[in-house]
């Protein structure tokens, strides 16, 4: 078997799945939004150990909501969990929501980033992401772009600046998995030194450069971080095409950590809060057991994929407190 990519090597080769970005240059910071044609099942799993997040209680599997019109990625810390409101807005010009008698609720999970220190202009009077929120909704499109957007705008790693990221895997079923993530890690994506990714044994057909694993690897326990900084956290979303039930997003959603573990350096620390979504549109039938594990392990490998292109699709911008990786090995 060779493992492939969808067909744009995105999230939404998960048919039915748009993703938009909004960000702000000045602020150094942004939103994502992933949504759907329809409502869509929804999980979800925090490993770090300071998270920041808005309506993740009714993902739990015995909750009366069991679908969701959105998932929101945001930087701001817990100014940025008002982004799902401009997205909720949103949703409900459009008709969309959890209907109540005549009145529509749209169901938004959000995450939030630090990234208040990154030297982007943070004195606002009206908290912008609200307005960021709207702006990422009116973008959803089935293209998008990686690298410095939306959530990813403003985020750093330990040793080069942050990113968001995405990546699909095609499965043997012709089901497909895809991943989506905003990273602003403690750690380093990154080994030692050097250019070469720790997600480098999962990558596909050169997408993060190509170089392979590292031909050296230092003590792990020296592994560079940004702790003094006080701004963490990867957050990310995986999906499938696969019906899935509340519960068995939850473990799609656990199983996807893994890739965070293989791909930053360290990861779910006291520090970061690290923590994945996991979406099911239901458009191909229920896996089996086997099915369901490799759906798993897939999530897992293509989340690693997607933390090391959003590093390698970073881009340089005027009073960046990091390089980016391009700029040291591009």
């Amino acid at each position: 078997m060779i493992t492939r990519t969808g067909a744009r090597n995105l999230i939404t080769d998960v048919a039915g799945l748009r993703v938009g970005n909004a960000g702000d240059t000045r602020l150094r910071s942004g939103v994502t939004v992933l949504t759907a044609d329809a409502p869509f099942t929804a999980g979800v799993h925090v490993m770090g150990g300071a998270p920041g997040t808005r309506e993740t209680d009714l993902l739990a599997p015995d909750r009366a909501v069991q679908d969701v019109d959105a998932l929101v990625l945001s930087g701001g810390s817990a100014f940025g969990l008002d982004a799902a409101s401009g997205v909720a807005e949103g949703l409900r010009d459009m008709g969309r929501g959890f209907a109540v008698g005549d009145v529509r609720v749209p169901i938004v999970p959000a995450a939030i980033l630090f990234d208040l220190l990154n030297g982007g202009e943070k004195d606002w009077s009206d908290n912008p992401y609200k307005a960021l929120g709207r702006a990422a909704l009116a973008d959803v499109s089935e293209d998008f772009a990686l690298g410095s957007e939306g959530a990813g705008t403003g985020a750093t790693t330990a040793t080069f600046k942050g990113g968001l990221g995405s990546a699909s895997t095609r499965l043997p079923d012709g089901s497909t998995v895809g991943a989506l993530v905003a990273v602003n890690a403690l750690g380093s994506a990154t080994v030692g030194d050097g250019p070469h990714f720790w997600a480098a044994p999962f990558e596909i057909d050169g997408e993060f450069g190509g170089l392979g694993p590292a031909p050296r690897h230092p003590d792990p326990l020296t592994a560079p971080t940004k702790l003094a900084q006080h701004g963490n956290t990867t957050i990310g979303i995986v999906a499938t095409d696969a019906a899935l039930t509340q519960a068995q997003c939850t473990r799609l959603a656990t199983a996807a950590h893994d890739g965070l573990a293989r791909a930053l350096l360290p990861s779910h620390t006291l520090m970061d809060g690290d923590l994945v979504f996991a979406a099911a549109t239901g458009a191909r039938p229920a896996p089996d057991l086997a099915a369901q594990v490799l759906l798993g392990h897939a999530a897992a490998c293509t989340m690693a994929r997607a933390i090391a292109r959003a590093i390698h699709a970073a881009r340089p911008a005027p009073g960046d407190l990091l390089p980016t990786w391009s700029e040291r090995f591009g």
